[in-house]
């Protein structure tokens, strides 16, 4: 018998009043006098991610692998709400926590249920690996829509309040269990992620790659999760410098961590860091990795009977996971805060689900004031490969709902039942087109408009194995619209009266030429449920588009520098030099909202100094706007690496129509610092020009219609 272990034999399952079952004991005691009751072996089943029954104490088997990036995934009936990168593109904060919390209710509803039922399996509990921070750095990274886009600041903003809404406020009452993922620096390709080594310089890692990290560790994340590549040389679920230094040792982190799945065996498969399953099991227990999603943790009893690894080390994880279980109440005697079933895809989710979608929707183009269009005309024909997709609506990560809105559902539904609504599928999403007749030019021809629902959806981009269509394993290898459709588009276009196109898909789709082509041009994204019903919102004017784009779009593949590398030069709206075809922070709306003026309290600011900025912002038209009043600073360029831009602050505010709004931003000096080689902050005197606007700084945002900013400019002195 190892020390600190109990005899499996002492005890019986003929109590169950043991104090750690107690939700009224002090949660430490709880966690006290439950590990005083573990064997060695038990202990070690507790840190792989399917933790088997301890039938003698009464604790059930659990299952930590789940998901919820968009809602409740992979877990049958769920509301589904936008992908992650379009609730990103509403930039509301506020919606995005409502979003969680709904997350949370029927995550829980459903976990309770399953557990009546004796269903403990995968997908059925309450820690959730969710969610996924990386910086969408390269459009063309399938996974992207996952994350909240290319900007640390936006994705901290938004990630901190997902997980205040999926863990709730109390600290030791979890609703679910939140996870900070991938840590740390990865974003493809994810055909080379079990053996990737990525090396940014230390500027780009404390600038671009771990901010957001930093933020949710903050907030109190439950969780983080490392991922399957190596960085700087060390595999992530082993790393010396990420693990103890930066999360548990500099930022004081003290919840749990887990594996990528089977990243631990990568250690010996392919980063060859280890030679055999229980050094590898050895490695990553050693530098704090206490969950092993995978099966590498089967070979740590070998490794502590080999001498390679202590039981104190075992315990130290141990504590760490059962601390978690403690506070989302999976030990209590009786199961607390158990919500009805009925919550689940509840109409009130579904109106959130909605919403959602209806602000996450980017309008790109709007020449003439195509948009929005008459709910009154006689023929009106709906075309392209996606337009009655579902999986354009769901993207990856998914649940499923009992009822799927797609965007041609969504468009006759809007329309008087005697409207003559055509579709026709146009083209292939992919494929070359077939030669011969296609109907679809004739019903153009005598409809009153054209709505063309085209891009990509969940088989061409995504994870690794989920893909079918992908040739990269997930990734784009072109950032391009299809070209079979961007033909369809040309031979389309002058049979149009009226052509408005609507992109779905989770990134960036360069697409100049359709833009060109058509009168007004939508980004969807992946929409969810309700997506069908919320693209036609705004295309009828039931709803203005408020969406903002959190992903600079570039022109073309070209445009981008090679995939592999990470360095940030060259890359997203802050240190990209060729023009984007829309950028960063980008979207329009139906009203004219107009940036009237702004004032500073200070032009001077020292060290310690709270400058603060108040923006007067009008709305001319004659509707009500939604209106993301975006503050970027443009520091001085003769800063080695500065970026061209920088956002400091966002906020979400409707503008009645005719009526003006004040915003004010409140910015420490902290917030201008400018990053030097060697990753620290700094102070850096000079002039700084303060852009206020609806778009990032730029000819092309004016260019495309966006708002002429506020601006003012703060010089910090030495």
């Amino acid at each position: 018998m190892h020390q600190g272990s109990r005899d499996a034999g002492t005890l019986t399952n003929e109590s169950s009043d043991w104090k750690f079952k107690d939700p009224e004991v002090p949660l430490e005691e709880r966690l006290e006098a439950l590990m005083g009751l573990l064997t060695l072996e038990e202990k070690l089943g507790q840190m792989l991610h399917s933790n088997p029954a301890i039938n003698r104490l009464g604790i059930p088997a659990y299952n930590w692998w789940n998901e919820a990036c968009h809602g409740v995934g992979r877990a049958g009936r769920a509301t589904v709400f936008p992908q992650v990168i379009g609730m990103a593109a509403t930039w509301n904060r506020g919606l995005l926590r409502r979003v969680a919390e709904a997350t949370a209710l029927e995550a829980r509803a459903k976990h309770f249920d399953a557990a009546r039922r004796g269903w403990r399996g995968q997908y059925r509990g309450l820690t959730f690996w969710t969610p996924n921070i990386n910086i969408f750095r390269d459009p063309r990274w399938g996974r992207g829509q996952e994350t909240f886009g290319e900007d640390p600041f936006l994705t901290a903003s938004l990630a901190s309040e997902m997980v205040k809404g999926l863990q709730g406020e109390e600290k030791e009452r979890l609703r679910t269990a939140a996870c900070a993922k991938h840590f740390a620096v990865h974003s493809g390709p994810e055909s080379k992620r079990h053996e990737f080594d990525a090396r940014p310089d230390v500027k780009d890692l404390w600038e671009t790659y771990l901010p957001a990290f930093e933020a949710l560790v903050g907030v109190g994340v439950e969780s983080v999760m490392g991922a399957y590549n190596r960085t700087l040389g060390e595999a992530c679920c082993a790393s010396s410098f990420l693990m103890e230094e930066v999360l548990r040792g500099r930022w004081g982190f003290d919840g749990h961590y887990v594996s990528d799945c089977g990243a631990i065996d990568d250690f010996h498969l392919y980063h060859g860091v280890t030679k055999a399953p229980a050094e590898s099991a050895t490695l990553a227990i050693g530098k704090g990795c206490d969950l092993n999603c995978g099966s590498t943790y089967g070979s740590a009893l070998d490794a502590v009977e080999r001498g390679l690894l202590s039981e104190q080390e075992v315990d130290r994880s141990v504590r760490r996971l059962l601390r978690t279980k403690l506070k989302l109440g999976l030990l209590d005697a009786v199961p607390r805060d158990v919500p009805p079933l009925e919550v689940v895809e509840s109409p009130e989710h579904r109106a959130l689900a909605r919403r959602a979608a209806s602000e996450s929707i980017v309008l790109l183009k709007n020449e003439n004031d195509a948009l929005p269009l008459s709910r009154s005309p006689e023929r009106a024909l709906v075309v392209g490969p996606t337009a009655a997709s579902i999986g354009a609506l769901l993207g990856n990560y998914h649940g499923i709902s009992g009822s799927l809105s797609t965007i041609v559902e969504g468009i006759l539904e809007a329309l008087p039942p005697n409207t003559a609504v055509k579709y026709r599928p146009g083209c292939p999403l992919l494929s070359e087109q077939s030669p011969g007749v296609n109907y679809t030019f004739e019903a153009a021809n005598n409809s009153d408009y054209v709505i063309a629902v085209m891009g990509l959806d969940h088989t061409l981009e995504g994870e690794e194995g989920d893909t079918v269509a992908s040739a990269s394993g997930g990734d784009r290898d072109t950032i391009e619209l299809p070209a079979v459709q961007r033909e369809f588009l040309r031979q389309l276009r002058p049979y149009c009266r009226k052509l408005v196109l609507v992109l779905t898909g989770g990134g960036a789709i360069a697409a100049p030429e359709a833009h060109d082509l058509a009168d007004a041009v939508l980004l969807s994204w992946y929409p969810g449920c309700e997506g069908g019903r919320a693209v036609a919102d705004v295309l009828f004017g039931d709803v203005a588009p408020s969406g903002r784009l959190p992903v600079s779009v570039p022109r073309c593949t070209e445009d981008l520098p090679p995939f592999e590398d990470y360095s940030m030069r060259g890359r997203t709206y802050k240190f990209a030099t060729a023009e984007p075809l829309y950028p960063f922070g980008f979207g329009l709306g139906y009203g004219k909202v107009e940036y009237v003026s702004v004032n500073a309290d200070r032009t001077h600011l020292g060290r310690s100094d709270l400058l603060r900025l108040v923006v007067k912002v009008r709305n001319s038209s004659e509707r009500a706007s939604l209106e993301t009043v975006q503050c970027y600073m443009v520091p001085p360029q003769d800063w080695p690496d500065a970026p061209r831009a920088q956002l400091l602050a966002f906020e979400k505010i409707e503008v009645l129509e005719g009526r003006s709004k004040e915003v004010r931003f409140d910015l420490s000096a902290e917030q201008f610092g400018l990053f030097d080689a060697e990753g620290e902050k700094q102070f850096v005197p000079g002039e700084y020009r303060i852009h206020i606007g609806s778009s990032s700084p730029g000819a092309r945002s004016l260019e495309l219609g966006a708002a002429v900013p506020a601006t003012v400019s703060v010089t910090l002195k030495p």
